[in-house]
């Protein structure tokens, strides 16, 4: 009997000391010192130096994201979507227009501290409804300009919204891009860059992306090499603001030809090599250069001696029906190849026509087939070397000539060396 006494009584011991602990308050471990870190969602990795993808939602679907942080009690999360904030706490829900939008989210300490994720959002327009991506430069406007968006249901569009303006649509149209419309860039706004919203008659606003509006000339092509005394043309936007060039210290004021998109100058006397290609604007303020998809202030420049074939602006396009003097690029005579030897390095410098959907490039004979190279994708401005051979000497004396294929770009110039 005694056995089971003592045996009760550390069960009843036991079962007390089980009680105790159930009732004792949990406590946080964290305090405001401690360095915040964002839990969940996981951010993927960047991709080619940009941010990832976190969310992809249709237009009738809201942005929706809830974070876990800690210390949560001592931590307060903003939200920032195209370099804005919109919202602050754990959790956001928000309407988009159609688009790609970058998202930033910080979560900051009562005591200062702070750390951010980066992702985009992109939202995907419904069927039937007006959308406009960017097809390439015509993305960079002037102020005061008449500037061009590409998409599709545009027709449906009748103004444009940016930077709390509205303007109307000035013109539509359709080319290989898609449709386009164009409009009056706004001249009292400020640079910058800037959300585009198409309203449709109704007043229904959707997305259109970003534009980049500038207050300076900005050059897109044809910077990237020159030929000393010859015609020199580059292209881009706001260019009738360019009151002077620089090339390594030359200034140069005097121009053959001067517009909105285009300036045309004769090269100087220049020794073959690299060259700082910089500018001023009318009020003193420097021209960009839309390189390597960024604006700088200053280009490298080369200038070749060349013997010139031909120099001029040619459209090139294999789409073309038979007949039509832009179906290829066969401008250079016959009779140039004559003094023309094995070895010579032939250059064919090019710029691309942005608003076409695809640029590439094959150099053949009159005859077409067999062609000289393979088809050469291009993306932007450029120089193509080819080694003209025997073999190809002889081909284009036989066939009856040199010319370019291919589709969406520009032959500017066909030099030797």
């Amino acid at each position: 009997m005694k056995k089971i006494y003592l045996m009760l009584m550390a069960f009843l011991a036991v079962s007390l000391l089980g009680v105790s602990c159930k009732e004792e308050e949990p406590f946080s471990t964290t305090t405001e010192d401690d360095y915040p870190k964002i839990l969940d969602p996981v951010f993927p990795d960047w991709v080619n130096g940009e941010p990832a993808v976190v969310s992809q939602i249709t237009h009738d679907a809201n942005f929706t994201m809830k974070l876990t942080v800690t210390p949560s009690e001592y931590t307060e999360v903003t939200w920032l979507i195209d370099g804005v904030e919109v919202q602050k706490g754990n959790e956001i829900d928000i309407a988009l227009e159609a688009g790609t939008y970058p998202l930033k989210v910080v979560a900051t300490t009562t005591k200062g501290q702070s750390t951010s994720r980066e992702g985009k959002i992109v939202v995907s327009p419904l069927q039937g409804e007006p959308w406009s991506e960017a097809v390439d430069f015509e993305r960079i406007v002037s102020l005061g300009s008449r500037a061009r968006l590409y998409g599709s249901n545009l027709s449906l569009v009748k103004s444009v919204s940016l930077g709390g303006k509205t303007v109307p649509v000035v013109a539509t149209g359709n080319a290989e891009a898609g449709d386009y419309i164009e409009y009056d860039v706004p001249s009292d706004l400020s640079a910058g860059e800037y959300r585009i919203s198409l309203v449709d008659v109704e007043g229904n606003s959707y997305g259109g992306n970003l534009v980049t509006v500038v207050d300076s000339p900005v050059v897109t092509g044809g910077f990237a090499h020159a030929t000393s005394h010859s015609e020199w043309v580059m292209t881009g936007v706001g260019l009738d603001k360019i009151a002077s060039l620089d090339i390594n210290g030359t200034t140069i004021t005097e121009f053959v030809r001067q517009s909105d998109n285009e300036i045309a100058l004769t090269c100087p006397d220049l020794e073959d090599g690299m060259y700082v290609l910089k500018g001023k604007n009318n009020n003193g303020g420097e021209v960009m250069f839309y390189s390597s998809q960024k604006m700088v202030s200053e280009v490298s420049l080369a200038v070749s001696s060349e013997i010139v074939l031909w120099e001029g602006h040619h459209y090139v396009s294999w789409d073309l029906p038979d007949g039509d003097p832009n179906k290829t690029f066969n401008l250079i005579p016959l009779e140039a190849f004559d003094t023309i030897y094995p070895g010579t390095t032939m250059y064919i410098s090019y710029s691309i026509k942005a608003d076409d959907v695809y640029h590439q490039i094959r150099l053949t004979h009159v005859a077409w087939e067999p062609y000289f190279t393979d088809p050469i994708d291009v993306t932007e401005d450029g120089v193509y070397e080819f080694v003209l051979t025997q073999d190809i000497l002889n081909t284009i004396k036989e066939k009856g000539g040199f010319i370019c294929v291919g589709h969406g770009y520009y032959v500017d110039k066909v030099t030797v060396k």
